[in-house]
């Protein structure tokens, strides 16, 4: 695991790189574009549907719950959710997933491990499975992007699952946890449920992007059907390449990468980090809302 942890770290200094280096040379033309009024309240429209986008991912956890077979409370699941969500700016990308087992783990009916364990990790396996099947909306080799929907049969998730569990148990459960502790379980059914909730954030979370584009007035550069594909394609890496915090750098830059060629750089990039503001203002602002209210709910039960 040493070498993929390697890999991340490489792509996630690549990425940076080519950002920089985007960035000096358009610098010029950067700081020559502004915003109108319009522009300022599609923003924050964007900031709005982010906030949004984010409940619907913490209830989309509790689907993953449900679907395992427990009984989330939805209010209290959704505020355990949003309140972790700012651990994965931090280095590593697995504080967040970290700080979710420990609250399964430790309220008064406590979850067992392995279950625990496996939905904190199932969760972001189907945000980047929905993520990529958005990609296909683009067409032509575009729909490759369908075939891991394969990888969740139950035959091929399993043995996915025990993979991950694996590589995550001694970061995840502690420098003492071995690959039998975490004990996964066997999946017996395909998850359309939990899939089609994720689908539903991926998609929120885009509307929020399209909110920054049109700040931009750059929606006549290109259809939405590739300004979707885009934007999930870029999702996704920063998304599995955790080496940055929050996948800061790998998706601004696959996102200019794939779409460069047809939208002008510049405001591409001024579009890339209005949107990483407009998000991680997001984050920001309901990880205190969640924190506050997760005190008035301190003793209740999360499954």
């Amino acid at each position: 695991m040493k070498r993929v942890g390697s890999v991340r770290l490489w792509v996630t200094l690549a990425s940076a790189g080519f950002l920089l280096a985007s960035l000096l040379t358009n610098a010029g033309q950067i700081a020559q574009l502004s915003l109108d009024l319009q522009g300022w309240l599609w923003l924050l429209l964007g900031l709005g549907v982010s906030l949004i986008s984010l409940m619907a991912n913490g209830l989309a956890w509790a689907v993953v719950l449900r679907w395992l077979g427990r009984r989330p409370a939805w209010l209290a699941v959704m505020l355990l959710f949003l309140s972790s969500n700012l651990r994965k700016y931090l280095p590593g990308g697995i504080w967040h997933l970290h700080a979710r087992l420990r609250a399964l783990q430790r309220q008064s009916d406590p979850i067992p491990t392995p279950q625990a364990l496996l939905a904190v990790l199932l969760d972001p396996v189907l945000m980047a499975v929905a993520a990529l099947a958005l990609v296909a909306f683009d067409g032509g080799w575009s729909l490759l992007a369908l075939l891991p929907l394969g990888l969740l049969l139950p035959r091929c998730l399993n043995p996915l699952m025990q993979r991950l569990e694996r590589s995550r148990a001694q970061s995840l459960l502690g420098q003492g946890a071995s690959a039998a502790s975490a004990g996964s379980l066997p999946l017996d059914r395909y998850p359309w449920q939990p899939l089609l909730a994720e689908l539903a954030f991926v998609l929120l979370r885009f509307a929020g992007f399209a909110c920054c584009v049109q700040a931009f007035e750059l929606s006549f550069n290109l259809g939405w059907a590739s300004w979707l594909s885009g934007f999930a394609l870029a999702w996704t890496a920063g998304l599995v390449v955790p080496a940055a915090p929050g996948g800061l750098g790998v998706f601004e830059t696959v996102l200019v990468l794939r779409l460069s060629a047809t939208v002008p750089e510049a405001p591409l990039l001024a579009l890339a980090l209005s949107y990483r503001l407009v998000v991680s203002a997001a984050d920001l602002v309901a990880a205190a809302a969640a924190r506050a209210d997760l005190a008035r709910l301190r003793n209740s039960r999360y499954c």
